[in-house]
């Protein structure tokens, strides 16, 4: 998944980027508003982290402008003010959620995946299924036919992608742009290789295929 985190500060910048690219998700960072914005609109990305003092424009203002082109994006503000007013002006402005510093990355963490998991198909509060497979966040396994199915670390972050978007295709770009956090290229084949492998471990054993390629345009993941 991948994340735009816009936070001025370049230590606790440094802290949330090495701390979620350790869990798998792929992030980009702004250190303005300005730059934030332009960069939210214009890319896509499955959430954004917003502090709320930026420079050239702060955060308020930014998902303000923001929420009209991206309606759906998840949002969670991330800032030193503490107040019930100023959570509350946070909400209203458009955020899904309100995290104060200092914060336990654990806790960030875990309302990340709470953010990212609206409107998926996860039973519970750390659960990704899709038929008899199912996929675990917080243990980091996968399971299908109740059978683990041990993973590479780009193999899990590609089969969860897929199981969000169950039953719709995804495309190389979008695989390149969410898993690696880079833009396609068409002389490279990585995403072919890893999926080829991810298949056979999901797929190998079963009669039933769960992962499908579309020519020409992608994958999708289908029960």
């Amino acid at each position: 998944m991948r994340i735009l985190l816009i936070e001025d500060d370049a230590k606790i910048c440094s802290f949330i980027v090495k701390g979620l690219e350790e869990n798998g998700f792929a992030i980009d960072c702004a250190h303005d508003g300005e730059e934030g914005l332009y960069m939210a609109a214009t890319s896509p990305y499955d959430l954004l982290i917003v502090d709320i003092m930026l420079p050239k424009k702060d955060g308020l203002t930014l998902i303000k402008e923001l929420r009209p082109k991206k309606s759906s994006l998840p949002i969670l503000i991330l800032s030193a003010k503490r107040s019930v007013e100023e959570k509350v002006d946070g909400l209203q402005a458009g955020s899904d959620d309100y995290l104060t510093k200092p914060f336990a990355f654990a806790e960030l963490l875990a309302r990340v995946r709470a953010l990212l998991r609206r409107g998926t198909n996860a039973p519970s509060n750390h659960t990704l299924v899709v038929g008899n497979l199912v996929l675990d966040q917080l243990s980091y396994t996968v399971t299908r036919n109740q059978k683990e199915i041990e993973l590479k670390p780009k193999e899990f972050s590609i089969l969860e992608y897929l199981m969000r978007y169950e039953g719709q295709v995804v495309t190389r770009t979008m695989l390149m742009e969410h898993v690696w956090n880079v833009q396609f290229d068409t002389s490279t084949n990585v995403v072919d290789v890893h999926m080829c492998r991810l298949r056979d471990k999901i797929d190998k054993n079963y009669e039933q295929k769960m992962i499908h390629t579309i020519r020409g345009v992608g994958y999708v993941l289908k029960k």
